[in-house]
């Protein structure tokens, strides 16, 4: 029986449509332990490579028969051995082509909403990080929020569309990803927006995006209008687009809210981050659909893969927006935090354009979860 190549986007597919997949994880422990694909119907299995070379035999108990069995290692090579092995053993296998390494890079495109005069927002979940980036289009141009790195995604897909980008945001200095923001202006003459107090050491040029400063879209005039809501760091601010969405950045997620420790200043911002969940998201309407940077697990994928929820209901819900007690807030956002992101002062140090790593060093940086919430 023949293994097959499956490849990224078809492997995010079955995370968007919730079907069942069963993996075999052919890494080493930790970094299984640390970050694996994850689906809400799938099932794991993990035997580092090394323990395979004399044969799959002692794991074949282990696996389901009449189910195909994606075998997934780093880069690609040790899952094709392993596929063969159990492949010449009469199971039905895949291996994942390009590995990890693919899987951290894969976008999907969904369409959230539409806009007033016709146009459409578009959400691309980065589904093996967690990371969510937007694109806002109006009669033939766009506007793209939080772009990842890999920035033919987003050019193609305005291309697509019939749409020119001519203004690319960021909602604050990341520290958990590199930012496609700056090429993707560069590539389309597209002004690039920045908060300026995450900006102070940026070494490049950039149009301040500033408290109240609106951004139009289209002849339709479709609006981006700036929130500055501190806390994640200093200069995060939201967006609030067409008057029906937040994007929140990394302010508040669906499950969790944004850590105040990624440039190490979490007693200090602690507060900001209080108050601009406490009470600046509070003056805003419960009905806007907040869209957040990043998500922390499948389960908060909705029904056509995208990442949502009403304000309303995460004031209902959201752990972190439930506290009272301001020093039970402080503890929270300050102490017991999970691991800082992989490389995030060097991400940080790129972002700001001080570093210019290659391809393959920023692919090494970006490995691994993405850890932006408190937990």
């Amino acid at each position: 029986m023949a293994t097959r190549a499956m490849t990224v986007k078809e492997a995010a597919a079955k995370v968007l449509s919730q079907e069942e997949l069963f993996i075999l994880d052919v890494r080493n422990p930790g970094d299984f332990a640390d970050w694996k694909i994850e689906g809400k119907h799938f099932r794991h299995l993990n035997i580092p490579y090394f323990d395979l070379l004399d044969g799959v035999d002692e794991i074949m108990d282990r696996l389901p028969a009449g189910q195909e069995i994606l075998v997934v290692c780093a880069k690609e090579g040790s899952s094709v051995m392993v596929a063969e092995m159990l492949s010449e053993a009469g199971l039905e296998t895949a291996y994942l082509k390009g590995g990890m390494k693919a899987w951290s890079e894969h976008l999907e495109p969904v369409k959230v909403g539409e806009l007033s005069g016709g146009g459409g927002l578009y959400q691309f979940v980065r589904v093996g990080k967690g990371c969510l980036s937007y694109m806002a289009v109006s009669d033939g141009e766009a506007a793209v929020i939080d772009a990842a790195r890999m920035t033919e995604v987003y050019t193609d897909f305005a291309e697509s569309l019939g749409a020119r980008i001519t203004h690319v945001l960021d909602t604050h200095l990341h520290a958990d990803h590199i930012s496609g923001g700056r090429l993707i202006a560069g590539q389309t003459g597209a002004s690039y927006w920045l908060p300026p107090k995450d900006a102070e050491e940026a070494v490049f040029g950039y149009e301040a995006l500033e408290d109240g400063h609106s951004i139009a879209v289209g002849s339709t005039m479709i609006g981006i209008h700036a929130l500055y809501s501190p806390g994640h760091t200093i200069g995060s601010t939201s967006f609030l687009v067409d008057g029906q969405y937040l994007l929140s950045g990394d302010l508040l997620f669906i499950d969790s809210i944004g850590r105040p420790d990624l440039a190490g200043k979490a007693g200090d911002w602690a507060g900001d981050l209080r108050e601009s969940l406490y009470k600046r998201y509070k003056q805003l309407p419960g009905n806007l659909t907040v869209l957040p940077a990043h998500f922390m697990t499948v389960d908060e994928l909705g029904e056509d893969g995208s990442v949502s929820a009403k304000l309303e209901e995460l004031f209902e819900r959201n752990h972190g927006l439930q506290i009272e007690d301001e020093s039970e807030f402080r503890r929270l956002v300050t102490e017991n935090l999970p691991p800082q992101p992989y490389a995030y002062r060097e991400i940080r140090e790129t972002n700001q354009g001080k570093l210019r790593p290659d391809a393959e060093k920023q692919r090494e940086m970006e490995i691994g979860p993405n850890r932006c919430a408190v937990r």
